[in-house]
């Protein structure tokens, strides 16, 4: 079983930045498809960026595209999400999820906050 633990939310103005941080232990990520998705108040959860542990291959969505980026480091096995130019509508609880084989695994979530 793999365990997640986020950190790096926290409340930053509009333009800001943030890193978040998923780090896992239980297993390698290195099989794995890692993810961030993020849920708002009232709305449903929504896919923002994943990266493949075997060869980095990313996903990015739409509405974060160029501001937005992820990355893996194999050797701490943590996942980061490099939030920069963040908006009001970045606000939402970012949750980190790791699938494999079928198998998925949720962090706890952290939550972001951006004020205007």
């Amino acid at each position: 079983e793999v365990q997640l633990v986020e950190s790096g939310g926290g409340l930053v103005q509009t333009g800001g930045s943030l890193r978040l941080s998923c780090a896992a232990s239980g297993d390698t990520l290195d099989a794995y498809a890692i993810g961030w998705v993020r849920q708002a108040p009232g709305k449903e959860r929504e896919g923002v960026s994943c990266i493949s542990g075997g060869d980095d291959s990313t996903y990015i969505a739409n509405s974060v595209k160029g501001r937005f980026a992820i990355s893996f480091d194999r050797a701490t096995n943590t996942v980061y999400l490099q939030m920069n130019s963040l908006k009001p509508e970045d606000t939402a609880v970012y949750y980190c999820r790791v699938i494999r084989s079928g198998f998925g695994y949720w962090g706890q979530g952290t939550q972001v906050t951006v004020s205007s």
